[in-house]
This record gives C-alpha cells, sequence and structure tokens, in this order.
C-alpha cells in the first residue's frame, strides 16, 4: 500500500514513521513545509494546493496530520494550517482518487468536558466516559478547526458529488509525546526541565495525574493508524485515540469493536518517571 504521511516529521508523525516505516506492507511518501535531514520527502506546505497536490496522485491511503497543532493558535493561524490546508489535503485526495484518509482530529473537539469537570477528572474514580455520540463541545479555534476536518471529510464520503475518498477515519487524539518524553510522567518531567515548577510540588503532581489519563503511547498511536490502513468496514467513523488508561474519560470500546484496537500500554503501570 502506498500511504502519503503529511506533516510527517511532528509528534505524530515521527510516531507513524518509528511504528510502521519497516513493514513490508506500506510503502511511505512523507511530506512536509521542513526537510528533513535523515528521510527523503516532499517539501511542500498544505495551504498551497498546487504545491502539494502531485504527492496525491500515487497514493492508496492519506494518513494527514499536517496543521497548526495547539490550541494556542490565533485565528489567522487555524484558518490557514488547519481550514484551508485540511480543504487542500481531502480535495487532493478526491482528485488523485485516494481510497482512505486518516484525519488527525483531536480531543479538543470535545475539550470543554475537560474544562468543566477538570481536574476531578483525572483521579483515578472519576465517573465520566465520552464517546464517539457525545456532543462536539470544542474548547479552541483550534478545537473548532478539527470538528470542521471531520465534518469535511464526511461530506466527501457520503455526498454523492464525490467519488473519492472512500472511507474516511476520523482520529481524536489525546495526547502523543516525542520519544523523550513518551511516558505518564513526561509533560511533568518537561515542566521540570522548563522551570515552570519543581519536582513533588502540586503542578507537577497535577501534571502526572493529567497525562496518565490522557497518554497515548508512541506504538499505540502507530498500532491505531494500522488498524485503519487495514479496515475494510467503515465508510465515516469518529474514534479516540488513547492508551487503556485505568483514569482515561474517553471511550476506546468503539475502536476496539469496530478497528480492533488492542493497546498494549497503561499509564497505572508507572509509579515513577523512567
Amino acid at each position: 500500500m502506498d500511504v502519503l504521511l503529511t506533516g510527517a516529521f511532528g509528534r505524530v508523525g515521527t510516531a507513524v514513521i518509528d511504528g510502521l516505516a519497516d513493514r513490508e506492507a506500506y510503502e511511505f511518501t512523507y511530506l512536509d513545509k521542513n526537510p528533513h535531514p535523515e528521510y527523503e520527502s516532499v517539501v511542500a506546505d498544505v495551504t498551497d494546493y498546487e504545491s502539494i497536490r502531485p504527492a496525491f496522485e500515487t497514493a492508496d491511503a492519506v494518513i494527514h496530520l499536517a496543521g497548526y497543532p495547539t490550541t494556542d493558535g490565533t485565528w489567522p493561524e487555524i484558518l490557514r494550517n488547519n481550514v484551508i490546508g485540511t480543504y487542500n489535503a481531502i480535495e487532493a485526495a478526491a482528485d488523485a482518487g485516494v481510497e482512505r484518509l486518516v484525519f488527525a482530529s483531536t480531543n479538543h473537539v470535545v475539550g470543554m468536558y475537560e474544562l468543566e469537570h477538570g481536574p476531578d477528572i483525572y483521579a483515578p474514580d472519576a465517573d465520566l466516559c465520552v464517546d464517539h455520540t457525545a456532543p462536539a463541545r470544542p474548547d479552541s479555534y483550534y478545537g473548532v478547526s478539527k470538528l470542521f476536518g471531520e465534518g469535511l471529510g464526511r461530506y466527501y464520503v457520503e455526498h454523492p458529488e464525490h467519488d473519492y475518498p472512500r472511507r474516511f477515519y476520523a482520529l481524536r487524539i489525546c495526547g502523543v509525546r516525542h520519544a523523550e518524553y513518551d511516558h505518564p510522567y513526561g509533560d511533568a518531567e518537561r515542566g521540570v526541565e522548563e522551570g515552570r515548577f519543581e519536582r513533588g510540588s502540586e503542578a507537577y503532581d497535577r501534571a502526572v495525574a493529567r497525562r496518565k489519563a490522557m497518554w497515548t503511547s508512541r506504538r499505540d498511536l502507530a498500532q491505531f493508524v494500522e488498524c485503519c490502513l487495514s479496515d475494510d468496514s467503515v465508510d465515516f467513523d469518529v474514534f479516540y485515540v488513547v492508551s487503556d488508561n485505568d483514569r482515561r474519560w474517553f471511550d476506546i470500546d468503539h475502536a476496539r469493536d469496530v478497528l480492533g484496537y488492542d493497546p498494549e500500554d497503561d499509564a497505572e503501570e508507572w509509579d515513577a518517571p523512567e
């Protein structure tokens, strides 16, 4: 399978590369707006349709990760990268006849649940479960832009005007980090390294509690993407991408049932930094 990976060299993209690039089943093409010293890639910006369109021509599947990646984006930044950029990627996939598109959405599509119930929902005995049927409640322009991407993908899949893509997977990713911080204490340890708080402080403990609920290990993320690439049942669907953490408030039973997702990691198995 020929797979085009946009935004290839960010946190999520490198997790996909680390987990799947050496599989014989896949031939990856990497697209990123910045070149990489180790990987051959298409250097193009998803906000420029003409520059990215040729990369889609031979793809069987697209994993679309490119965009502004955090909730602090201004509206102009979000509009350019996450709205126009996502439209360009889906339209390029449609024009090239790409069968499936895996879209990096975000938990921030429903982020108001956390703002309303946090930090109590970080506790092991918290009683909240948000699944794919819960009403969208974005917490930022970033969350709104990813909800737009989900809706646009559904439109392309379901409207008779469009033949492609035929399968669209909206992945509401919860918390992938770079390899050095890929554990439940990663955010807290980074906070110490950056001088924002001290180890053992209330802020440190809160960062650990949140990450123990939200952690998505890099290998679980890669497995989830592979589940989408090998699936033959979905037309359009929404899934939460998180490891099998005891205190998570996002549902993964839907992903288990539909895609066969079988996460390997549980944050509660950690009681100290690596």
